[in-house]
């Protein structure tokens, strides 16, 4: 059944998406409990605005890869019923809102901060050269993909002019690796015969490659996290040692969806498993009241 325009229009702006510019508020929950920075709470909504900027630009790009891809998504089993694969939005006008949401996204970062705007633009470069052909080369696609969640973790502080961790941005790579590789062998395994078809590079990815690429980052992620939370330097810019008390739901989460990607053949959609399932909302959730409590009650 065809759906109303505006519902297809809404569908390839791809709002679930949007998720993924929360990291861009990472730099203001941090140096909000950090006593060498001067962040305040009023000074959310500056970082608010930023999040907000990446959404108009990453579904400008989610776009320009849909009018790219419309020949490989119309032969894959979901996509083929994205707006612009089933024919229900049309190129012209796709590229239309594209060209508008890029150029209203970074002249808006450019009143809000201008080093915003230049990581905006190294963003949109970099994912204009994933869609067109750095999508085709396997693991140097993994790296592009990481390296745009990095850009909105170091957006999210040149907005609000702080300094992030080191430790922070490695931490966001690493993650992000972690999810696009478990995304990766989902297509690989439960796609199977389709794979390459679906996806350019498949064919240069095996399963048992996917599956040790995935031991490493995740367990290089887990002891990232935790070197950051009880480094020295940390335990003195937040004033306690006690941010190590979220390590656990750090590891539970990888756990619970390392679980989902291997038993339950999930993994496809990140964005859909964080908003949808239960348990890892419920470890996000105590994972951010701990860090709430530990910079809140450092001193009590």
């Amino acid at each position: 059944m065809k759906r109303p325009w505006a519902v297809s229009l809404i569908v390839a702006l791809r709002p679930t998406q949007w998720t993924k510019n929360a990291v861009v508020l990472a730099a203001w929950i941090f140096a909000l409990g950090d006593r060498t920075q001067q962040v305040s709470l009023s000074s959310f909504w500056t970082a608010l605005q930023a999040a907000v900027l990446f959404c108009l630009v990453s579904s400008a790009i989610y776009l320009i890869n849909d009018i790219r891809d419309v020949p490989w998504d119309r032969m894959h089993p979901k996509k083929q019923k994205r707006p612009i694969a089933a024919g229900e939005l049309s190129i012209p006008a796709a590229s239309s809102l594209a060209g508008l949401l890029l150029i209203a996204g970074l002249g808006q970062a450019w009143l809000v901060a201008p080093a915003l705007c230049g990581v905006l633009a190294v963003y949109v470069a970099l994912q204009l050269g994933y869609c067109f052909f750095l999508k085709k080369i396997a693991l140097i696609d993994l790296f592009v993909i990481a390296s745009g969640f990095v850009l909105r973790a170091l957006a999210g502080a040149l907005a609000l002019q702080v300094t992030i961790s080191p430790w922070l941005l490695l931490c966001t790579l690493l993650l992000a690796l972690f999810l696009a590789l478990c995304k990766r062998r989902h297509e690989k395994v439960v796609l199977a015969d389709t794979a390459a078809e679906t996806r350019q590079n498949m064919g240069q990815y095996s399963e048992k490659l996917l599956d040790q690429l995935i031991v490493i980052v995740s367990s290089t992620t887990v002891m990232s996290y935790s070197l950051y939370t009880l480094w020295p330097d940390t335990i003195a810019k937040f004033g306690t040692p006690l941010l190590g008390l979220t390590i656990p739901f750090v590891i539970f989460g990888l756990f619970r969806y390392l679980d989902l990607v291997y038993r339950h053949e999930q993994g496809d959609r990140p964005e859909r498993i964080l908003l949808t399932d239960g348990p890892l909302l419920i470890d996000l959730a105590l994972y951010g009241l701990t860090v709430v409590f530990v910079l809140l009650f450092k001193n009590g």
